[in-house]
Formats: structure tokens, sequence, C-alpha cells
């Protein structure tokens, strides 16, 4: 029982910096939107350079704006689809606690759901500000949350490509 409980402390020691990670990500995610909320008008560009502006725009869909104009039920169902997929991540974290590329990454995605999370509860919509855009042609808006997500997804890709590349060697 007491090797249980010290094996089960240990591994939980082993996610702080994962969580760390995480509560970072959130942080600047939600200081960001703040801040963008206050200094900027919604719906009107600022530009930053000939590729770049900050756009203060609410997204009430999903990625890309998908699904904005459903009804009221995709909040709900964006705001269950972020928090199972914390659920899963830490249930992986827990699995998984010495891959260390592995958990840096599902950090990213924890952070960057919970971020966006965050803004569904509290809002019932996200907050985006980053636009990128080369001429007339624009990115969809995002955040430094869906920004977290991208990376930790990236970070994801090269981990198992790695782990794949290591296995065709062993």
């Amino acid at each position: 029982m007491i090797q249980t409980l010290s094996r089960k402390l240990a591994q939980s020691i082993m996610l702080i910096p994962y969580f760390s990670i995480s509560l970072i990500v959130v942080l600047l995610d939600q200081l960001s939107k703040i801040v963008m909320s206050y200094l900027l008008t919604y719906g009107y560009p600022y530009p930053i350079t000939s590729l770049f502006n900050l756009l203060l725009i609410y997204n009430g869909g999903g990625a890309f704006n998908f699904l904005a104009t459903a009804g009221g039920w995709k909040r709900w169902a964006f705001t269950a689809l972020g928090t199972l997929s914390m659920v899963v991540i830490t249930f992986l974290f827990k699995k998984n606690s010495r891959q260390k590329l592995f958990c840096a990454a599902l950090a990213l995605i924890f952070g960057g759901a919970l971020g966006n999370v965050i803004d569904r509860l509290v809002y019932g919509y996200v907050i985006d500000f980053i636009d990128f855009h080369i001429g007339s042609w624009h990115w969809p808006a995002f955040n430094i949350a869906d920004s977290s997500i991208t990376s930790g997804t990236v970070l994801l890709v090269l981990d198992e490509l790695r782990r794949r590349r290591n296995a065709m060697t062993a």
C-alpha cells in the first residue's frame, strides 16, 4: 500500500512541470484577451505589418468559426468537447508521464483548451485577435490558446515520427 502511494505521489510530482506549462498558457491567453478587448475596437483592424493585424472578433463557433451560425447549443457542445479533451489529456499525462516531449505537447493542448473553455463559459464565445493576411486573403483570426493547441499538435506529430524512426532503427 505504501509503495503504491509512493509511486502515485512520484508520478504526480513528475506532472507538475506539464501542468505548469498549461497554467502559463492559460494565464498568457486570458491576459492577452483582456488587454486586447480593452485596447481594440471590435471588428476594426489595427495593422502591425503588411501581413499582420490585430483584429478583435468573437468566435461563437469552433475552429475557423465552424458552426458559428448554428443555435446556442454549440456553446455547450464546444465547452463539453474542450472539457472532455482535458480529461483525456489528464489520463494520458498519468499513463505517459516519462515521455517528456509527448507530455509537453499535451500540456500546450490542455492549456489552450482550458483557455478557450474559460471564454465560452464566461462570454459565450472565444475572443480572437491575431489576424494574418496576404493582400485581401485573411487566415481566420485566432488567439494564444489556438496557437498553443496547434503547437502542441505539431509536437505530437513530431514526437510520433521520432518514435517510429527510433523503432525502425532499433
